[in-house]
């Protein structure tokens, strides 16, 4: 196989992702060209502010460029009935009583979408250009050991995935004690601000930390009880009721101070090793992954979102 022509990190400014800037800055690893960054515009601002951070802290002294893309906002367009929305995988109450959840496809649009235009700009190649064989970068993806099973690779050919913290050994665990020697131990969870995937400590922590936050993700849990906005304007509404939260009940009277028994055994680890109670639930600890979603995968529901 030919040389890359770049090697870039996807950034989603989780831990991992977090963990392999900072081993590259510091010359643990090789230099990166670019660090790019897939902003669905509905972040917390604990992300932004983080990212902030280590683009000024670490990417910077490095001359590790962090680019930031976008392919539009989630929440906008999930109530712009002019717009074609990409699905959230939101949880539905089906008319019968029967529950299922949407499609996801919102990390293929405000994810790998907008990254993969950036490659292709970056090879001097923009869409809808052909991209000469054996042209192609080395993506690095912040999969560690104890989830190596996500690791996948790129479902095109100019782009060659890496997974340098499985090939260094490196767990979850490493990545956190590492950041931590750095100053970065409060690295936030990457994820949108209603994603489905949040588990009731994540809730927690927005209720309690980011009123402002949740009052934003409580009244859009309340406006997608139909559908997607354009789907209910073209008379395709969603035939049962959709919910940002599991238990299927408006957010702000879902039971999110409930403690599940996968929250009480990460309380009860070694307070080092522990990931803060956001993270463990639903074995999602890192947030949404562009190219491996660390929340499984979602069924279609019979009465799934209209596109």
């Amino acid at each position: 196989m030919s040389a890359p022509a770049l090697r870039v990190l996807s950034l989603g400014a989780g831990v991992q992702s977090t963990c392999l800037l900072l081993m590259a800055a510091v010359g643990h690893l090789p230099k990166l060209d670019a660090a790019i960054f897939a902003d669905t515009g509905w972040e917390p601002r604990s992300v932004y502010d983080h990212l902030d951070r280590i683009e000024s802290e670490i990417a910077k002294p490095a001359g590790i460029p962090i680019l930031r893309v976008s392919s539009g906002n989630i929440r906008d367009d999930a109530l712009d009935p002019s717009r074609r929305f990409a699905s959230m995988p939101l949880h539905i109450l089906n008319a019968d009583g029967g529950e299922g959840m949407s499609r996801r496809q919102c990390t293929g649009q405000y994810k790998v979408r907008p990254i993969k235009e950036k490659v292709r700009e970056l090879l001097g190649f923009p869409h809808p250009q052909r991209i000469p064989a054996g042209l192609h970068v080395e993506q690095w993806i912040g999969i560690s050991v104890d989830e190596f099973h996500r690791a996948k690779d790129a479902d095109v050919a100019y782009m060659k995935n890496r997974f340098p913290l499985i090939e260094q050994g490196y767990s979850r665990s490493d990545c956190l004690r590492l950041l931590r020697s750095r100053g970065f131990g409060q690295t936030p969870k990457s994820a949108c601000l209603g994603c489905p995937y949040h588990g009731n400590a994540q809730w927690r922590a927005l209720r309690d930390d980011a009123p402002d936050e949740w009052e934003d993700v409580v009244a859009f849990d309340a406006s997608i009880r139909s559908g997607n906005a354009r789907a209910t304007a073209e008379g395709k509404p969603l035939l049962g009721q959709a919910y940002l939260h599991r238990s299927r009940r408006p957010l702000d009277e879902a039971p999110i101070d409930r403690v599940t028994a996968h929250e009480w055994s990460g309380r009860q680890t070694d307070v080092f090793d522990a990931v803060a109670d956001a993270e463990l639930e639903n074995g999602a600890p890192d947030g949404c992954s562009p190219w491996s979603c660390r929340s499984g995968t979602p069924t279609q529901t019979d009465h799934g979102l209209a596109s």
